[in-house]
Parts: C-alpha cells; structure tokens; sequence
C-alpha cells in the first residue's frame, strides 16, 4: 500500500474544549494527544467540556529570545530565551453559562430569583430559600425535591445545586472553582450564587427534576440544596481570575488534526462581546474572550511549557 504526499492541513472552524484547574491544588487537566488525540469532536473524554465551534481563535507568543556573546569584539555564541509568554483570544459562536463564565473574566453570580421584597442589587437581590434535596435518590441529572417543591419548578426552569454557605473560605464550588472568598460570606445562598454547578429542567415526574444535562460536579452530595435562577449576570472589576485547561482542535479535511492543548489559560481581560451585522437591524453578539498562559513542568523532560501542539497526520500520508 503506497503513501499520499503530505500537504498543509486544511480547515475550515477551531473547536473549543475547556476543563477545570484544581485551584486550590494548583492542578491542570492534562490532555495527552498519542492517547486521545483522535476523540469524536462531539463527546470529549471525560472532564473535558464541548464549548462547541469558536471565531477569531488567535495564539501569540511573547516568548523573546536573545543572544549571548564573547569575544572582543562581540560574536553571538548561543541563543537564550530571556522571556516565556503566551496569550490566546477567541469568540464564542453560542452563549452558554461556561462561555459566559469564562468570557467574564472573573467570577460570574447565577441571578437567583430573590424573595418577596427584597432590595434591589445589581447582581440580584436576597435570594428565595433554597428547595432541599430529598434521601439520597437524587443523581447527576435527576433532582428529588418533591411533589410539593416540584410545583414551583417548570420545563426549562434554570437550577444551581449547591452546599449552604456556612463560613467556607478559600476556593467555592462544586465540581470547579466559581470564586475565591478571602472572609465567610453571611449569605446562606451566596455558593449557589457563583457556582458553576447549574442545569436545566426538561421535564418533571413525581417530585423529580429530570435536567437536559448531566450537573458538572455529578450526583448531589449530602447537604446541597437547589436554587431557581433567571440567568446569569457578570461584573467589571471583581478581583477572582477564572483559570481552565483548553484544548483547541483544527479537525483536517483530509483527516489530519491539529491540536493546541494550553493546561492553564487565565482570563486576561474583562467581560467583552462582539457585533456582527447581519440583515439590517439585526446583529449577532458573541462573547469575546482572551487569555495568558501559565507554565506547566513536562514530565517527560522537566520543561517549562505553556502549550503542547500537536499533529496527527492523515492516514498513509507522508511524514
């Protein structure tokens, strides 16, 4: 069986997966491509999240290299690399709660619905007591609150299931790292306010809150409650960096691959949005996001890197 000659990969779309950092362990998700590189871009392994097709996906190096020289006069000896850096930017095609997340910048509140009279804020007012979970039935996409409870849910009710803040600091969420509290937040609902831990009901059986999705943390541990929300609202200038793992797939036409696999991307810049016209008045708005590169030690050699590209050939292609 002969070979084909190789050519330059040709693309069209840059698909994006991100996956959480245990903040508190400083610990990235590694993405190792001679083992997974070729996943069915539509069901990524596990912990890794589809953020489905991105726009404007522009990598920079800032690495700067510089010369060491001898001799009188001056003659270049050897070059050294005085400086590493690295910065990504992109627009996500569809809004989501994770797009939105990490295109703010920082921590992002869920707007649970508030209680009767509460004071207006402008990332939502006092919150409605949260609807306990009922036993241990309920699973990563199946919520037991009910009959009762049940009631005031509805098809497409949005949901965060979280534990009670009772005096946690450090990093909070379930599952991923929504915020940074420095001193205990008085407001019982305040982690299901920032928590990444949120679903949609699809339908609802005998108390049951079946979700369009499975929760991003799993089953619900002892001690979570369920908050309804009516979405999600982000702020200029809070102080909380959100930091992910990201994998980027340029998937070939020919049936090669490409893949950039940044294991920490901190957001760089506050929440930002783009118009696109389309047929007059109508404009498409998508979020805009950027983010620097933090360095990770390859276990193969001890390296500092930033990022890991990585091509996997068409079949019978040269190399």
């Amino acid at each position: 069986m002969s070979t084909t000659p190789s050519v330059a990969p040709v693309t069209s779309r840059v698909r994006a997966y991100f996956a959480p950092v245990n903040r508190a362990a400083g610990t990235p998700t590694l993405f190792d491509p001679a083992q997974l590189g070729r996943f069915p871009l539509h069901t990524p392994p596990v912990p890794w999240i589809d953020l489905g097709w991105i726009s404007k996906f522009v990598r920079k190096s800032g690495t700067k290299v510089d010369t060491l020289r001898a001799g009188a006069p001056a003659i270049t000896v050897a070059q050294v690399r005085t400086e590493i850096d690295a910065t990504v930017a992109l627009e996500f095609e569809t809004w989501g709660k994770l797009q939105a997340a990490l295109a703010s910048g920082s921590q992002q509140t869920n707007l649970l619905l508030t209680a009767p009279g509460a004071a207006p804020n402008g990332s939502g007012g006092l919150a409605a007591a949260p609807v306990p979970l009922i036993g241990t039935a309920s699973t990563a996409t199946a919520l037991n609150v009910g009959v009762t409870a049940a009631a005031a849910f509805s098809p497409g009710s949005l949901v965060a299931v979280d534990v009670d803040s009772t005096g946690q600091t450090g990093y909070i969420g379930a599952g991923i790292s929504a915020a940074y509290l420095q001193s205990p937040n008085s407001d019982i609902n305040y982690i299901r306010r920032v928590t990444l831990n949120v679903g949609v009901v699809a339908a609802i059986a005998g108390g049951v809150l079946s979700l369009a999705s499975p929760l991003p943390a799993g089953a619900p541990t002892p001690g979570m409650q369920v908050c309804q929300l009516a979405g999600f609202c982000d702020r200029e200038g809070a102080s909380f960096f959100q930091e992910w793992s990201a994998l980027f797939i340029l998937p070939g036409t020919q049936g090669d691959r490409i893949l950039y696999h940044y294991p920490r991307l901190q957001a760089m810049q506050p929440s930002a949005e783009t118009a696109d016209p389309l047929a007059s008045p109508l404009q498409t708005v998508r979020l805009a996001a950027a983010f620097r590169a933090l360095p990770v030690r390859d276990a193969n050699d001890g390296e500092t890197v930033l990022c890991f590209r990585s091509y996997l050939p068409a079949p019978l292609r040269e190399i």
